[in-house]
């Protein structure tokens, strides 16, 4: 809490007029101006409110005042005000948060009230703070159990010297299979402040089978929804694949490394006399490598984030109809979503978290 009446008769005059001159820079004339305010009596959160600032950057002013007088009202340093944490207590706060990764700066906030007697009443300035820190708020990415970076490495320099050679006569497909289920996502999203949003719950927990693949030139896709995914699917799959290039002499297809893709089944179909597809199977525990896997997330964000269908055909009849003909005809807006952009994930380079 800050005391009205802090300033001197000369003080307060010399800020009213900074205030008053318009030939101060606004930045300088704005902090005088909370500044007299302050010693009128209003509290930190007031100024605040009405000059369009947070209330720790009021107090760091404040600070600032009492520290040079108007002389530190002149700062603007880049790398912003001075903390309101001792060195020491910076450096224990960085160390909990990198031992405990807490997930809200509401827990933050808690911590530093409770070692350090501290109380930042707005999230704003605590966000600034962490920041200065080096500290950034992070999602852990998700990462295969146990992948090799060197069969990355490998795989990603066999595709491109395919794509390199490949004949006019050839075509690239990656293949997976998705399981979307017809449930509601909710998911985040901007409102006017004043509304109460709410989606729907669906009644059934039907599941849709779509064994697909797709063409990253093109944009073409063959989905096949099918009842159960298996080797059956996979040759019902790359038999429409095949139909869907009838004058292509080889189509290569990149796929994950399912029982079902290296079935018995699957390796007779491909070895009978004029078949024209040949299977590169992805490295184990690298879904990243697989296009397709985000097409799938594409078509959760278009089809079921913050969506509800009445009925488990609308759902299927939605889905497929995304994957069949939106994908193709907007793919201009996709592709940069969907791509081969491949990268080496090695669990090296990350801190796992158990």
């Amino acid at each position: 809490m800050i005391r009205s009446g802090y300033l001197s008769p000369e003080d307060r005059a010399d800020l009213i007029a900074l205030v008053r001159d318009g030939s101060a820079a606004h930045r300088l004339a704005r902090r005088a101006n909370a500044l007299v305010l302050l010693d009128d009596g209003w509290s930190c959160e007031q100024v605040a409110a009405a000059l369009f600032v947070d209330d720790d950057t009021v107090r760091r002013w404040h600070a600032l005042f009492l520290e040079d007088g108007l002389e530190g009202l002149t700062r603007f340093d880049s790398g912003g005000g001075a903390s309101r944490l001792s060195k020491m207590q910076e450096a224990a706060l960085t160390s909990w948060i990198s031992e405990s990764l807490p997930p809200s700066t509401r827990q933050i906030g808690a911590y530093i009230e409770k070692e350090c007697g501290v109380v930042y009443e707005s999230r704003s300035g605590l966000i600034a703070l962490l920041h200065r820190l080096g500290l950034e708020y992070r999602k852990p990415e998700a990462i295969g159990r146990k992948p090799d970076a060197e069969k990355q490495k490998a795989f990603i320099e066999a595709y491109e010297n395919l794509l390199n050679a490949l004949g006019p006569d050839e075509a690239v497909m990656f293949m997976d299979a998705v399981h979307p289920t017809h449930a509601t996502r909710p998911a985040g999203c901007w409102a006017p402040a004043k509304e109460n949003l709410a989606i729907e719950q669906t009644s059934g927990r039907q599941r849709l089978n779509v064994h697909g693949a797709i063409d990253l030139e093109t944009g073409k896709t063959r989905m096949v929804d099918v009842e159960t995914v298996d080797a059956v699917s996979t040759i019902r799959l790359l038999q429409a694949i095949e139909s869907m290039y009838p004058l292509m002499a080889m189509i290569h297809v990149f796929l994950d490394n399912a029982r079902y893709h290296h079935a018995v089944l699957v390796q007779e179909w491909l070895a009978e006399p004029g078949r024209r597809i040949k299977l590169h199977f992805i490295p184990a525990y690298c879904p990243h490598l697989n296009p397709i896997e985000r097409l799938w997330g594409v078509m959760h964000k278009h089809l079921t984030h913050n969506k509800c269908y009445a009925t488990y055909r609308e759902f299927a009849e939605a889905t497929l109809g995304f994957l069949r003909e939106t994908v193709p005809i907007r793919w201009f807006e996709f592709r940069d979503s969907v791509t081969d952009n491949f990268r080496v994930i090695d669990p090296k380079d990350f801190r796992v978290l158990t």
